[in-house]
This record gives C-alpha cells, sequence and structure tokens, in this order.
C-alpha cells in the first residue's frame, strides 16, 4: 500500500475485527430475525451456519489479506490472477453499498439516543409509533446519517492504529460490560423467562426448512460476523506472520455470537414484561425503536437511564462496524492509485454518503439495500473466498497458516471445508435467499 501500516498488537487486531463482527446487526437483527424464525429453530440454522461456513471462510479470508498484504480491490488479483479482478470489485461494491444505508440506520439510533436525552421516552405505544415512523426523510435522517459517517471518516483517517485500533480498545470493552449490565437489569424483569422461552427457544423444526428462516440465518451470520465483504481481509493485511488465524477467527466469532444472544437476552425479557410482542416481529426494527422505548418509558427515571445506556451501546456498536466498512474503499483507493489516507477517506466518505440518500428517504429502498448488499452480496462474496481459496490458490493459505505455526490437521480440515463443504452450503443459501426475496418482492407487488 501507499503507507504499509501494522496494528499495535494483535489484541488490537482481535478487538478491531471483533468490533467489525459486533454492530447494529447483533442489537437489531438477531431479535426480528429470530422472532420471525420460530427462536430455536433460526438459532440452530444461525449456529450451524457460523461454525460449518463462517468459521472456515473468516479464516480463508484473513489469510488472504495477510498473505497478499493488499487491499481488497487488489488482493483477488495477487493471489489467483487477473480472472479474479471481478470478486475485488464485488468486495468494493458490498461494503459501499452496506455502509450507505447503515450510516442511516446509525442515524436513526443517534437521533433516538439524543431524542431520549432531550425530551424523554414515548408514553405510549402510539407515540413511540409516531417517532418510529418520523426517523425516516427530513433533515433528522439526513443529519444523522452525515454526522454518523463524518464520525466514521475522522477514526479511519487517524489511521490503523491511532483510529481504528484505539476506538476498538476502549468501544468493545465497555459495549460487552454494558450489554452485560442490561442482561443483569432485564433477566430480573417478571416475564423473563416467558421472554426467552417465547422467542429465543421455542421449538418448531417446520422453521428448519422454511425458505424466510433459512435466508435469515444467512443474512444474520454473514452481516453480523461481516465474512464475504473485505472487511477482515482489509484488517488482515495489517497483521503479522505470527498470529495464528483459526485461534484469532474462534475469538472473533465467540465474541460476535455472544452479543447477538445477549442482545436477544436483553429485549426479549423487556417485550414480554410490557406486553408488546405484537410490535417484535411487526417490523424490522421493532423492537429496538418501538418496543423497547414503550416497555421502558413506564419506568420513569430507571427506564429512561437503560434507555439511554441500550442507545449509546447500539451507537458505539454501529461506529466499530462501520469504520471496517469504510476501511474497504479507503484502503483499496490507497493500494491502487497511492493516495494518502485523508484523501481516501474525503472522497469514499462522500460518495458513500450520496449513495445512502435515497435509503434516507425512503425505508423501503432501505429495507431493499439491506437484502441485496447485507444479504446476497455478502453470501456470494463468502462463496467466491472459498472458490479463490479453496481452489485457485489453496497453497497461498497452507504456507501462510504453516508460517503461523497452525497445525496440519487445522490447516487440512479448514481446507477441506473450503472446498467441499462451506460451497455447496453457501450455494444452498445463495439460492434459497434469491427465491425468497424475489418471492417476496412479487408477492408485495
Amino acid at each position: 500500500m501507499a503507507v504499509k501500516e501494522h496494528w499495535g498488537s494483535r489484541l488490537g487486531f482481535v478487538l478491531a475485527a471483533a468490533g467489525s463482527a459486533v454492530g447494529l446487526g447483533n442489537l437489531w437483527g438477531f431479535a426480528y430475525r429470530a422472532s420471525q424464525g420460530g427462536g430455536g429453530a433460526f438459532l440452530l440454522l444461525y449456529l450451524l451456519i457460523v461454525l460449518v461456513v463462517c468459521l472456515p471462510v473468516l479464516v480463508a479470508e484473513m489469510a488472504l489479506g495477510r498473505s497478499t498484504g493488499h487491499s481488497p480491490l487488489l488482493a483477488p488479483v495477487t493471489a489467483a490472477g487477473r480472472r479474479w479482478q471481478p470478486m475485488g470489485w464485488l468486495f468494493i461494491t458490498a461494503a459501499c453499498g452496506i455502509l450507505a444505508f447503515y450510516a442511516v440506520l446509525m442515524g436513526w439510533t443517534l437521533t433516538t439516543l439524543v431524542h431520549a436525552l432531550m425530551d424523554g421516552l414515548p408514553k405510549n405505544e402510539a407515540e413511540a409509533t409516531a417517532f418510529y415512523d418520523g426517523l425516516s426523510g427530513g433533515r433528522s435522517a439526513l443529519l444523522g446519517q452525515g454526522i454518523s459517517l463524518l464520525l466514521t471518516a475522522v477514526v479511519v483517517a487517524a489511521g490503523v492504529k491511532g483510529g481504528i485500533e484505539r476506538l476498538s480498545r476502549w468501544g468493545l470493552p465497555l459495549l460487552f460490560a454494558m450489554l452485560i449490565g442490561l442482561v443483569i437489569w432485564s433477566g430480573n424483569l417478571p416475564d423473563a423467562l416467558s421472554g426467552y422461552n417465547t422467542f429465543l427457544l421455542r421449538w418448531d423444526a417446520s422453521y428448519l426448512v422454511d425458505l424466510t428462516t433459512i435466508r435469515h440465518a444467512f443474512e444474520q451470520a454473514f452481516f453480523s460476523i461481516g465474512t464475504g465483504i473485505g472487511c477482515i481481509l482489509c484488517y488482515s493485511a495489517y497483521l503479522d506472520r505470527k498470529a495464528r488465524l483459526p485461534k484469532e477467527a474462534v475469538a472473533i466469532v465467540g465474541m460476535d455470537t455472544a452479543v447477538g444472544l445477549l442482545a436477544g437476552m436483553v429485549t426479549f425479557p423487556i417485550v414480554m414484561s410490557f406486553d408488546l410482542s405484537d410490535l417484535v416481529g411487526s417490523r424490522p426494527l421493532g423492537a429496538i425503536f418501538i418496543a423497547l422505548p414503550t416497555g421502558l418509558s413506564s419506568l420513569q427515571g430507571t427506564g429512561l437511564a437503560v434507555a439511554v445506556i441500550f442507545f449509546a451501546l447500539a451507537f458505539i456498536a454501529g461506529i466499530t462496524s462501520a469504520v471496517s466498512l469504510l476501511e474497504v474503499p479507503v484502503a483499496s483507493l490507497m493500494d491502487s492509485l497511492g493516495w494518502s489516507r485523508t484523501q481516501a477517506v474525503c472522497v469514499s466518505a462522500t460518495l458513500i454518503f450520496i449513495l445512502g440518500l435515497p435509503a434516507a428517504t425512503s425505508t423501503p429502498v432501505l429495507w431493499w439495500m439491506a437484502s441485496v448488499f447485507g444479504g446476497v452480496l455478502l453470501v456470494l462474496g463468502g462463496l467466491l473466498i472459498c472458490l479463490l481459496i479453496g481452489w485457485s490458490a489453496p497453497d497461498r493459505f497452507r504456507e501462510d497458516l504453516a508460517q503461523s505455526g497452525t497445525p496440519v490437521g487445522q490447516r487440512r480440515l479448514l481446507l477441506f471445508s473450503l472446498r467441499w463443504v462451506a460451497p455447496l452450503v453457501i450455494a444452498v443459501g445463495l439460492v434459497v435467499s434469491l427465491v425468497d426475496l424475489v418471492r417476496g418482492w412479487l408477492g408485495a407487488a
């Protein structure tokens, strides 16, 4: 790259990579998709996809980044030749597309936090629904989107050590501390156990073959962990050769999955205790922006404090993910054109802001972008990583892991999965996702 940067420590890399994975998708996506997918059936599918597919793909993406030392745009070409150039452009497209709508969701979160601090919580469901409906469109949506991108740009412009690693070192521990505190609090609500049983542990085997549940499980796994988008590849290009990638990948996946489960353990007791179950499944963000504020408002001062902590936590999680998304085009511009980091950040953030304007002004467009960029393209990216590392450049994968001391058995198992297991599972998930999306679009029309 124009100026080769490195992480200050391997812990800094793990925290940054985990921060990339831990985001708004864990806090709102898990609760919504679990409630839509029969609870236990969704959870089982999600965990299987994470372990069987996302974990080996994550290791492969990390190896691709570290072994080439290049950005997501050029790493596939360096590893396997010019015919893989479209994969680099897929990474850029997916990362920019996701950040375009993700910044809008961050803006909603920031607006809700400011509203809670300035005006308190909505007094009833109707007031909360009206506030939620007013989040999309208007100056507040654009202002929230702009501020979120500006803060993200400031962190990325400060560099790998001074910006991204520094944010992750205090942001992720703070996020976990706040989330665990909320879990303890919500676990003592009157109907906490009922909330767990209804939304998280309820079992209905028919959901295991439900197309929407399967699509949601793939979307949640790939979107929350961030495989197939180039973020982890980008971060791994700054990593030293001593780190054992499978070990780092397990830590990243473990933290990400823990946050998703903890978020559900916060949301579902509140939903049941305040009789708000109809709001969780009715809208993708109903659990966070309608159910939580409505339920907490009845607790007056305590509820307001909990709401402020939760939305501050959500915004911190959003920032740690957003910086990794912005780093993808920034690193690619630095790597391919020799631009300075500041120049690359300014151009990338500006273009992404413009790309996100339709999502800021139209909720249907936002969810279309989330399904395409945050769903289909991520899964496709994961499939291409399997094919590149498993079949076109397996020697590069073996050598990179061997240099860091990864045992032979682990290397063989991972490569077997990348060749024969993960591609087949991902292909099925990709087809199911496309069929279910098209079916939904046609039904809506």
